[in-house]
């Protein structure tokens, strides 16, 4: 099956660091599950609010502009007949074609459901694989895992 990057999805890659970017535009083609980017770049008060609503940890994020300038991150959703689903199993089959286009390009990517792979393309397995890992890790230091399986940042 082939899927393209809606005009919506372009624009949200404005800003984003060329080369996170490619690997995004790279990745569609190689998916099973249709995606489209969420966030891009984000302003230091979109961050705050989320921060404050529990739904990201920190205000040092790849989705602020860093400082060569570009946001190092963006987070795709995956779609199930043309609307957002939320299920895990399909996040992480947009990894394995983000670890694909990551590849490809030689660009170093960490997936926000791996936070312990530091560069998803020299995993060797499947990115479900690399999650399990991580999960089993946090657990082994009897701590929480932290998923947020639609979060992609640029490791320079």
């Amino acid at each position: 099956m082939s899927f393209k990057l809606s005009d919506r999805s372009i624009s949200r890659l404005a800003g984003v660091h060329p080369d996170m970017a490619r690997v995004v535009k790279t990745a569609i083609d190689h998916t099973t599950v249709d995606f489209g980017v969420g966030i891009g770049l984000r302003t230091l008060e979109e961050q705050k609010a989320l921060v404050e609503k529990g739904a990201s940890q920190t205000l040092k994020s790849k989705h602020l502009r860093q400082d060569d300038g570009f946001g190092h991150a963006v987070d795709l959703f995956a779609y199930v007949n043309g609307s957002v689903d939320w299920s895990l199993a399909l996040y992480d089959n947009i990894a394995d074609a983000m670890k694909k286009a990551a590849s490809l390009h030689g660009t170093p990517i960490r997936w926000g459901a791996a936070w312990s792979v530091p560069n998803i393309m020299e995993w060797e397995g499947t990115m479900e694989e690399a999650m399990n890992s991580y999960i089993d890790l946090r657990r082994s230091q009897s701590r929480r895992p932290f998923i947020d399986g639609p979060h992609f940042e640029l490791m320079l």
